[in-house]
């Protein structure tokens, strides 16, 4: 395990640009860090005797990127250094999103896709998610962890027959694993109705389930909709009505319209979503892509223009290929298609590039990666999304101000997820920081070539310590599984 040793003197970064996180503007100033702790934002000219000094330079200096939607569970176990994430200022992930989790599901479980995009059969030995929780605070990993539980997984946990709603018993047992969950510090449940494991799970089952929420205060509730295209509406209502039964935040993942004759109406759904936020605590996260990824699905073939094979247990030879070229090439339908390549993972473009650019800059909007980091041929959102935001969305196409980005990926979900030492950038908060070159900060990951560091990430900190230095990870590991406050 690294050394969590913190600096023995005060360390201050030097003539930088500095961008809160509050959305305020861009101001010059010294930041000035003592062990874990922001300790003071100074003027330009003020000096600290016996400080070591970092020469920023012209550099921004922000909060440290927070990812609002991960499936990092099991990567923080087994690439602690997390460099796809911290290569791009990433800080801190929001883990056990779409109603899966790596913990509570006990050892030997059948695993039902989509839970294996979470990493191999082994890394699921935690039947109580205390147990993970601890694992993570035994071998620290890079990056701060917000941890959700899934609902799908507490279905695996406790049901035999995952196609029928669950038993009232059945829900007694998924609400003594949740509660459970949540007095050892879970930050709430995710849900994911579009997927096998919970698409029977009714309404009143997730209330149900939830119900150990109710009370607590500052609970989240991320939900991938049971329908993403032409039912989203209904979807969208269902989630809220869930969110208003639990007393929390309902956190639309991944916001999208998918199929092309869903494209557009992200205009109706974001007045939706905020005409219910006048009534209930609401926000979003999103990706700066027309793509997305999940495991092989035909109705999601069948709405895409392009669908390529992120991983292909079936047939490994597919991997990184395109679906259509490949049925060309075998000459089979798409059933046949199907058996030959499960279980596989695949890309995915069904988005609308204005209807991901409305939502994005939609100011409940937080950004969030959704990256899957085992895939083979993973979807460059995993190494590329924030840095994309800063490049494409602010200074290639401007339709967000520099402080307005900083802003959806550091203080708007530090607020949402109830992070009130983290996400700005004020005296006595947590030393989490991201130093970039905004003129050239971008992202090279790209569908092709997916798993390659971004550019212009010139130093990343997390409670105090440096994790990137701009070339590569440092080796320090000084991540915490944050508490709810």
């Amino acid at each position: 395990m690294a050394s969590l040793a913190t600096p023995s003197r005060p360390l201050l970064l030097r003539g930088g640009l500095v961008i809160d996180g509050s959305g305020a503007p861009p101001r010059r100033a010294n930041v000035m860090l003592e062990g874990d702790t922001i300790a003071g934002i100074l003027a330009p000219d003020r000096e600290i005797a016996g400080a070591e000094i970092v020469e920023i330079d012209g550099r921004v200096v922000a909060p440290g990127f927070i990812d609002s939607h991960t499936h990092d569970d099991g990567y923080l176990l087994v690439h602690p250094d997390m460099v796809p994430k911290v290569s791009q200022g990433v800080t801190t992930v929001v883990t056990g999103n779409c109603g899966v989790s790596l913990a509570p599901v006990p050892p030997g479980s059948t695993l039902p896709q989509p839970l294996d995009l979470l990493g191999p059969p082994e890394l699921f030995r935690y039947p109580r998610f205390s147990a993970w929780m601890d694992a993570l605070r035994e071998a620290p990993a890079a990056v701060n962890v917000v941890p959700l539980v899934g609902h799908a997984s507490l279905r695996v946990s406790t049901m035999a027959d995952l196609q029928r709603p669950a038993t009232a018993d059945e829900c007694a047992r998924m609400r003594l694993l949740l509660a459970e969950a949540l007095d050892a510090g879970a930050f709430g449940m995710s849900s994911g109705t579009f997927y096998p494991p919970a698409q029977h799970a009714t309404t009143q089952e997730l209330i149900d389930v939830g119900e150990p929420m109710r009370g607590r205060g500052a609970m989240v509730y991320a939900v991938h909709l049971r329908d993403e295209s032409d039912r989203i509406d209904e979807a969208i209502e269902e989630a809220l009505d869930i969110g208003r039964a639990l007393e929390a935040r309902v956190v639309f993942s991944h916001h999208k319209l998918a199929g092309e004759r869903n494209h557009g109406r992200s205009v109706q759904t974001l007045s939706r979503i905020d005409r219910a936020g006048a009534m209930q605590p609401v926000c979003l996260d999103c990706h700066p892509y027309p793509a997305t990824s999940t495991m092989l699905r035909l109705d999601r073939v069948r709405l895409a223009s392009r669908t390529l094979i992120a991983w292909s247990t079936g047939d490994p030879s597919a991997q990184g290929r395109d679906f259509a070229d490949l049925q060309r090439e075998w000459g089979l339908n798409d059933e046949a298609m199907l058996q030959r390549l499960a279980p596989a993972g695949a890309i995915y473009f069904l988005m609308d590039e204005h209807d991901v650019e409305r939502i994005l800059t939609h100011p409940r909007t937080m950004v969030g990666s959704d990256g899957l980091p085992f895939d083979p041929h993973p979807h460059p959102r995993q190494w590329g999304t924030f840095t994309r935001v800063l490049s494409r969305l602010v200074r290639d196409k401007g339709l967000l101000t520099l402080e307005a980005a900083v802003h959806k990926m550091t203080g708007l979900p530090a607020a949402n997820y109830g992070l009130h030492d983290r996400g700005l950038l004020r005296p006595g908060l947590r030393a989490d920081l991201v130093v970039f070159d905004p003129q050239h900060v971008a992202d090279l990951a790209t569908f092709d070539h997916p798993i390659q560091a971004s550019r212009g990430i010139e130093g990343v900190w997390v409670n105090g310590q440096r994790v990137w230095d701009g070339q590569g990870a440092t080796g320090l590991r000084p991540g915490r599984v944050l508490q709810r406050h």
